[in-house]
């Protein structure tokens, strides 16, 4: 991991609709890793996250927790 940094702003595509998350790089790389695992396209899975999140989070605030999540439950099977 590079250690944080500066948001990065990219674009995504949810159902149909374009729209830019700004992340840390290192919450970017683990959030293309979660859906290299899952076996979904990035879109995708920035969409179910999208579509699960309280109206009242951001759509950024929603990827890193659902990031985070994906981690705790790495480390849980892993040990």
């Amino acid at each position: 991991m590079s250690g944080g940094g500066r948001p990065v702003k990219r674009s995504l595509t949810l159902s149909g609709h374009r729209t830019s998350v700004s992340l840390e790089e290192d919450f970017w790389q683990a959030f293309r890793t979660m859906a290299e695992t899952r076996g979904l396209a990035l879109n995708r899975l920035a969409a179910e996250i999208d579509a699960a999140r309280d109206p009242g989070t951001g759509l950024a605030s929603a990827i890193r927790v659902a990031v985070l999540r994906d981690l705790e439950e790495r480390l849980r099977q892993a040990s």
